[in-house]
């Protein structure tokens, strides 16, 4: 089968830094969906693995992580899927990625894709549902309904991949005031149009920021972005007893102890946990993307795929790991077909 993998970390400039590959085609394992692979999408965690995690000494890895295609074999144990129907997913850390035309999944974290979207449209959105998912409901205990003490949820980096679908779930599930950050023209409208009743600009002290706009602080914080650069302004605009979630990795420690005063906590939310540690609750991320994938069909949420470069190969996907750590993608830029 054909892949794109890498033998050494590189820049993205480099030629070498993703090469196109023949690889045996992969056999499903017990739980295993074997997947056709349709299209890809590219998220920050496959630049950082890139740049960052060597593959075994004189091997290669294959990344990529979400994905929708076309179910061709299920192992013995599979119950929830059979050969043809359609899904999307997020994929594991620890397992070869999708940027494959055919791949293993665990049919535990695998939702149906929505009949709505077409495949490109599809891969733009489990990682990011994922996160955004776990990290406004089980972290920051965010209800689902409309309560009417929900409160103001403060979300950082609105216009990205994750800030984007978090937005959205946010407004379709909660009763929240959704305030979201964004510094450029583009992205503040991108924000808007996805249903924050305020956007700020996150170049200025976030504190008084928020303060002009009449915000006296937020009981929950979602820190999608540069929680070190922010991390002070955070600590002054959380509420007593709030929640912050952080899902970035801050460059040095962050200290906690300012929450103190205020009996806030923080969270930390990271989507392949259950994946990695194959948690008794593993299913419930396909069961999270069923869910998301109904809305989708409902018209309720929007897929965040902004782009589709090309065909699944070594040169598309640099240009697409540039786009990424270039930091000023507004949603997500997928790869369909190879």
């Amino acid at each position: 089968m054909k892949a794109v993998a890498y033998r050494r970390c590189l820049p993205v400039t480099d030629p070498e830094s993703l090469v196109d590959v023949e690889l045996p085609d992969p056999t499903p394992g017990e739980r295993d969906l074997l997947v056709r692979v349709r299209a890809v999408s590219v998220n920050p965690v496959d630049t950082k693995v890139r740049r960052g995690v060597p593959p075994p000494e004189g091997g290669l890895r294959v990344l990529g992580y979400d994905a929708a295609g076309v179910v061709e074999a299920v192992g013995p144990r599979v119950t929830r899927f059979r050969p043809g129907d359609e899904v999307f997913y997020a994929g594991s850390r620890i397992r070869p990625g999708t940027n494959a035309e055919l791949h293993c999944v665990d049919e535990r974290i695998v939702g149906r894709k929505p009949g709505r979207l077409d495949f490109a449209q599809a891969a733009a959105m489990p990682l990011t549902a994922i996160t955004a998912w776990e990290a406004l409901f089980d972290r920051l205990g965010l209800r689902l309904g409309s309560p009417h003490d929900a409160g103001t949820l403060l979300v950082t980096a609105g216009a990205g991949g994750v800030g984007s679908i978090a937005i959205q779930l946010a407004r379709r599930l909660s009763g929240a005031r959704v305030v979201a950050t964004a510094s450029r023209p583009e992205s503040r409208a991108q924000a808007e149009r996805l249903g924050a009743h305020l956007v700020v600009d996150h170049s200025k002290p976030l504190s008084v920021a928020l303060k002009d706009a009449g915000v006296k602080w937020a009981e929950r914080i979602f820190s999608v972005s540069h929680t070190q650069q922010h991390w002070a302004e955070l600590v002054q605009a959380i509420a007593p007893q709030g929640r912050i979630c952080v899902i970035d990795d801050p460059s040095e420690p962050l200290d906690a102890r300012p929450l103190k005063a205020r009996c806030a906590s923080l969270h930390w939310e990271a989507m392949f946990t259950r994946s990695t540690f194959e948690t008794p609750d593993m299913i419930e991320q396909g069961r999270l993307l069923d869910e998301v994938g109904a809305l989708l069909d409902q018209g309720l949420l929007h897929t965040t795929h902004a782009a589709t470069l090309g065909r699944i190969d070594a040169a598309t996907l640099r240009e697409a790991h540039a786009r990424v750590e270039s930091g000023r993608t507004i949603g997500k830029v997928v790869l369909e077909g190879f």
